[in-house]
């Protein structure tokens, strides 16, 4: 089969590879649909993630159908249309019994595209299957549900539940990426009074002022600023960094009131300033995090009663045999405007599916 492997830093190719096969009872083989490509995939090619290691395949969104399932798989069976998460849960350790997926300590987490082969393939091998793979009602299309394997979850629990926004807040979200700009629309759920983006990128402002941005600071404006002229010199309630990068998590924490949130959303590479000799006086709440992934049934249902703006934050499309093409322009969005590049699409032959499913 063909996908897109990591050759080390700042290189990734669309090249022959093995097809997966069934390791585990509880996995299962998906033919990969739809697949996208995140933030963090440009963060692995920048070197930020040095337990990807070159010949990774990588990715860890995808829509697809499951061709193969282990033994001990009860949720979904060959022929499925299912949305891959980013996170696996092994469903047994201390972690994932507390929903908290995102740090399964039994061999799950963040793992695909990570630490074993990942989703930007003809074919992926999907482990503890039950948990880590969403059956698709009919009414979901395909290349809106795979934004729901990871930004939208991400947004909203990192940003918006982290943060704990609230009717009547004034939101701050620095970064008006496809991660920033999920998190304006999820933001808007809870009512907040208004909401900021921040972004460098005229054309990332004039998406988040689409999805529900009340206002917005560009490259000329001074956001801190802003935020005092909006909040009579108080300060924002929630501020979310979704950048990853240094200055952004500095002028969140500028930004935030007393008794704020200041919610880390963002994957860092470098080390960030917290400036506590001003902060320890305003008793402000840091939080970062990685997704769980416990809020993608309720966002499903949300995206089947389009109640999710998903397919608005998508701009441009490929085959999925386009993937180094694809990387090229979502690597200079500044230059191609892109926010989520989707790959592949609706397929128009049956799936073949073994009779009895594989056992191990």
């Amino acid at each position: 089969m063909k996908a897109a492997v990591f050759q080390g830093p700042g290189a990734v190719a669309w090249q022959d590879v093995p097809d997966p096969g069934i390791d585990d009872p509880g996995d299962v083989i998906v033919r990969v649909d739809v697949v996208t490509i995140c933030g963090t995939d440009l963060h692995i090619l920048k070197g930020d993630v040095p337990e990807v290691t070159p010949g990774r395949v990588l990715g860890h969104e995808a829509v697809g159908t499951v061709v193969e399932a282990g033994r001990d798989v009860r949720t979904v069976r060959p022929g499925d249309r299912v949305l891959v998460s980013c996170i696996t849960a092994c469903g047994r350790c201390r972690f994932c019994r507390e929903g908290r997926y995102g740090q399964c300590r039994g061999g799950g987490g963040w793992i695909l595209g990570h630490t074993v082969d990942g989703t930007q393939a003809e074919y992926v091998r999907v482990p503890f299957a039950d948990l880590s793979v969403h059956p698709l009602p009919s009414a979901v299309d395909s290349q809106d549900a795979v934004l729901l394997a990871d930004i939208f979850p991400t947004s909203y629990e990192v940003g918006v539940l982290n943060g704990r926004v609230r009717p009547g807040d004034t939101v701050v979200v620095v970064g008006a990426g496809p991660i920033g700009l999920a998190a304006v629309a999820t933001a808007r759920l809870y009512s907040p009074g208004r909401i900021m983006a921040v972004d460098l990128a005229e054309t990332r402002l004039a998406a988040a002022r689409e999805l529900g941005a009340d206002a917005t600071a560009g490259a000329d404006e001074e956001p801190g600023q802003l935020v005092a002229d909006l909040t009579d010199g108080l300060g924002a309630d929630v501020v979310m960094e979704a950048v990853g990068v240094p200055e952004a998590f500095e002028t969140c924490t500028r930004m935030v009131r007393p008794g704020g949130h200041v919610a880390n959303i963002g994957v860092h590479g470098k080390p960030a300033t917290l400036h506590l000799e001003e902060l320890w006086i305003k008793d402000i709440t840091l939080t970062t995090g990685l997704v769980d992934t416990s809020s993608t049934p309720m966002l499903l249902r949300m995206l089947a009663a389009d109640r999710l703006p998903a397919s608005r934050l998508v701009t441009h499309r490929f085959e999925l045999g386009q993937m180094e093409e694809a990387y090229d322009v979502f690597g200079h969005a500044a230059e191609t405007g892109a926010l989520k590049v989707v790959l592949g699409g609706p397929r128009h032959t049956e799936v073949q599916v073994p009779a009895v499913p594989a056992a191990v």
